[in-house]
């Protein structure tokens, strides 16, 4: 029962991103370091990290199965790996940064399992 809310948890919080995203694009460097250069760049903040988000928390929330929760959970697995080896590769060991890992890598864990 205590996992099932965590994976709910999960759920919401990507509905939450993608909401701010969407409705508030120009908030999102303060959390992400994106800087949309012009309409071009908003859109994409719009679509990428609003839209999808959106999307994919919502499917997990509406549907609340298994195989809805799995790819969800590697969604933010695969995330947590490119991150993961963007901060050595690209040297961004900042603090937001790690963050932004810890909970892509948690919350693919928990969706997963």
């Amino acid at each position: 029962m205590f996992l099932q809310i965590l994976k709910i948890v999960g759920g919401v919080a990507t509905v939450a991103t993608g909401v701010v995203s969407l409705f508030w694009p120009l908030r999102v460097p303060g959390f992400t370091g994106l800087e949309p250069t012009g309409g071009r760049g908003i859109t994409e903040i719009r679509t990428i990290l609003g839209a999808l988000f959106v999307a994919l928390g919502a499917v997990v929330l509406f549907y609340r199965t298994p195989e809805a929760y799995m790819i969800l959970g590697v969604t933010y697995l695969g995330m947590a790996l490119v991150r993961g080896i963007s901060i050595v590769v690209d040297r961004s060991a900042v603090s937001s940064n790690i963050i932004s890992f810890i909970v892509e890598l948690v919350f693919g864990i928990l969706l997963v399992f």
